[in-house]
């Protein structure tokens, strides 16, 4: 099996871990027995009184929910690693390298990419990131310690590493950072609320639910005239400047989901949508002229309603239903 195909069966792997939803505490299993309140209540205690952020070793393949200081050390050449950061959907991440020992010319490096990268898909994807992808990756064999600390763009961030000699290594402390406006998520939980809030900006925000999931959106403001409520359903909202669409899919990159739904006009009230995917997004498309607004709540769909759809849902489409 060649190394290249065993680190996408382990991303795949820990991927899946996250569909699961065992990975938000991972780092705490130890301590807290994978009790979220002890994790919480622990935190909120250590900030109390000032002690020492969380700690620990960072591991080859690793997904890290939490602030605190990780150190990777090699203990034999490691040259497929990544880890995957993600914090609350209202926060930006910031990774500050505090040691650094690797060997750069030869051939040991250290990325962080302002997003998540799996198969070779991005998230978020390139036409709803305000970066181009070749300035998303931050690596520090170019940098070095003038850029010490690197903030991300949204909830969640990567980390990519190789180190030949055993020993060698690094530090670093994650800390993160309240974001008024999110616009890119991943959420960390199977069920939740959220509100998507673009004001007179052009640029298009992606909730991504990585779960077969049900949406009901309760509340949609978008800056158009009540006519527009007239529009032909079947014609889309290719021509609206300022509409949401509910996508589904089994990747990461919102841009290669299938269309399920668009809203074009505002409303008050319940519209729910099944969505089977591996994947279900929520996207934001403002033109800048508005101030846009979506208000939805969702849900990981139950087994025995991926084992028995509803009557009006379509298969193919990822088990899709109104």
């Amino acid at each position: 099996m060649s190394p290249s195909f065993k680190l996408k069966c382990h991303l795949v792997l820990i991927f899946l871990m996250a569909l699961r939803g065992e990975t938000r505490y991972l780092q705490l299993r130890e301590a807290a027995d994978r009790d979220p309140l002890l994790l919480w209540g622990a935190r909120l205690k250590r900030d109390l009184a000032g002690e020492p952020e969380y700690r620990r070793a960072l591991r080859c393949l690793d997904m890290l929910s939490l602030p605190g200081q990780f150190t990777f050390t090699a203990d034999r050449p490691r040259l497929h690693c990544a880890a995957f950061l993600i914090a609350e959907p209202e926060e930006l991440i910031t990774v500050h390298y505090d040691l650094v020992s690797i060997d750069c010319r030869g051939g040991d490096f250290l990325k962080v990419f302002d997003g998540w990268i799996l198969k070779g898909e991005k998230f978020p994807s390139s036409q709803d990131h305000p970066l181009p992808t070749t300035e998303r990756y931050i690596d520090f064999c170019d940098s070095g310690l003038s850029r010490r600390s690197i903030r991300s763009s949204q909830n969640v961030a990567m980390i990519f590493f190789r180190v030949h000699e055993p020993g060698n290594g690094f530090t670093f402390t994650i800390k993160t950072d309240p974001n008024l406006f999110p616009c890119n998520v991943i959420s960390q939980t199977p069920n939740g609320r959220f509100t998507l809030v673009v004001p007179h900006l052009h640029r298009n925000c992606s909730f991504s639910i990585i779960y077969p999931a049900v949406i009901k959106i309760s509340d949609l403001t978008l800056g158009h005239l009540s006519g527009l409520q007239l529009k032909n359903p079947s014609a889309g909202c290719g021509g609206i400047g300022d509409f949401v669409e509910l996508l589904g899919g089994t990747g990461l990159d919102p841009s290669k989901m299938m269309p399920l739904a668009d809203l074009c006009y505002s409303f008050h009230g319940p519209a729910q949508m099944k969505i089977g995917c591996d994947n279900t997004v929520v996207r934001l498309v403002s033109s800048g002229k508005h101030i846009n607004r979506v208000t939805f709540e969702y849900r990981q769909l139950e087994p025995y309603e991926l084992e028995n759809p509803s009557g009006n849902s379509i298969q193919e489409l990822c088990l899709s239903g109104l």
